[in-house]
């Protein structure tokens, strides 16, 4: 793929370590390109990690994860989206693991992953961990992603209430890392309703996004102090997405700002005028 100057949606990402003191151990990453000169079709790509392990290591594999990650996508001619996505998840799985196998002062480290690739119009999703990535269309904001964690598979299995969840000592026990020793599960579900099974939300890969839509991916630190129907509010009610995502933080770190606050918001423009289209994809993304 080729890089861009600038984008074809519209992105607003905001980061903080929020207000418990602890180093910020979130990282993300937004990559603009267009698949070839022969096929100008734009590509957005987006990815946010966040890291697990004390002292350096969540950070360090975070870090890891993001430019591996963004690398492999890159790398891509963008025919196989999802190929790309799970090869690229397990090569940065592998190298956090290898990293913290080989320095004592890393050990146990690993990430979180929350990854959308955009071509044209068409989404794709890759996930593993806690990170989430929402849907905003109309008046319905929808999780695209499950949570890989101990409290999301009780509530699955009936065994805890949804209610429960948010309280439950387990509720930040993941299941599912990058940096596991055992080559980790990408996930692919991609969930448009509630009532989905898997796999009918992996058949959702390539749903076309419409007019108006936002894309929200986030770490925990968000969605563990603002609820989802709150962050709804707080998005349709600012007048841009960077006015959004600096409201958002700052509600999160009025309610305490215990852990680090990353999002990123990709909004769907408005069909571009008539000149613009005849200038061309190729040349409008390039700023020729």
């Amino acid at each position: 793929m080729i890089r861009t100057q600038r984008a074809h949606l519209h992105v607003a990402a905001l980061s903080h370590p929020g207000m418990s003191g602890k180093n910020n151990e979130d990282r993300f990453a937004v990559l603009s390109h267009v698949l070839s000169r022969e096929n100008p079709v734009p590509s957005l790509f987006a990815v946010l990690c966040d890291g697990i392990g004390g002292h350096r290591g969540g950070e360090v594999a975070a870090e890891l994860a993001v430019n591996h990650i963004s690398h492999g996508v890159s790398e891509s001619d963008g025919r196989a989206p999802l190929a790309s996505l799970e090869e690229a998840i397990h090569t940065a799985s592998n190298a956090i693991a290898h990293q913290s196998a080989a320095d004592d002062n890393l050990r146990g480290m690993g990430a979180t992953c929350a990854c959308a690739w955009i071509l044209g119009d068409k989404l794709y999703i890759a996930y593993v961990g806690d990170s989430r990535i929402y849907l905003l269309r109309g008046e319905r904001m929808q999780q695209l992603t499950h949570d890989h964690t101990w409290v999301a598979e009780a509530v699955e299995k009936k065994l805890i209430k949804p209610e429960e969840a948010r309280t439950h000592p387990n509720v930040h026990v993941i299941r599912r890392y990058l940096g596991s020793v055992k080559l980790v599960e990408v996930d692919f579900r991609l969930r448009m309703t509630d009532t989905e099974n898997s796999i009918q939300s992996t058949k959702n890969q390539g749903a076309t996004l419409q007019p108006e839509d936002i894309l929200l991916l986030c770490s925990d630190g968000l969605t563990d102090l603002v609820w989802a129907d709150e962050i709804q509010k707080i998005i349709r009610a600012s007048d841009s997405l960077k006015t959004a995502a600096q409201k958002l933080v700052a509600k999160a770190n009025e309610r305490g700002g215990h852990d680090n606050i990353t999002l990123i918001l990709i909004a769907i423009p408005k069909p571009r005028p008539v000149e613009e289209k005849k200038k061309g994809w190729m040349d409008w993304l390039l700023g020729e």
